[in-house]
């Protein structure tokens, strides 16, 4: 399965242990394809580079840097697809749009209410990490 997992999913599953974790496990198995672009991975370094994350990071004993790195070597990067605005309240959802169009995606990974009202764009489901992992084989 393609799949396109917004920044903050992507951060959970870093950071934390719950179903953003085993969404990147499956990745790591083969499970399913992970894809970005590089605006995505640079709003994962701003993000993470915010005060909240600092002492997460220190006791993982990982940089964000390192984090970036290995997720880029995780996913798959493409150029994103020249899209309409689609999510007025929040115009930096559309970069996760755009990419789940370039890489055909078969769904998106959020957590976003923004990008949760939405369902889908342009036939590409968008899911919750849970919904998305129920859909996946053992």
């Amino acid at each position: 399965m393609r799949l396109v997992a917004d920044t903050n999913t992507v951060i959970s599953g870093l950071l934390w242990h719950g179903a953003p974790r085993r969404l990147l496990d499956a990745a790591r198995a083969g499970k399913v394809s992970l894809f970005t672009s590089a605006g995505l991975l640079v709003e994962l370094e701003d993000t993470l580079s915010r005060a909240k994350f600092a002492e997460r990071l220190e006791r993982a004993g990982v940089t964000r840097r390192v984090l970036v790195q290995g997720y880029a070597t995780l996913a798959t990067v493409v150029k994103p697809a020249a899209i309409l605005p689609a999510i007025l309240a929040d115009p930096d959802d559309d970069a996760v749009l755009a990419c789940a169009v370039a890489a055909q995606a078969q769904a998106v990974a959020s957590g976003d209410s923004h990008l949760l009202n939405l369902k889908t764009y342009q036939d590409i489901p968008i899911l919750t990490v849970n919904e998305l992992l129920a859909l996946l084989p053992d």
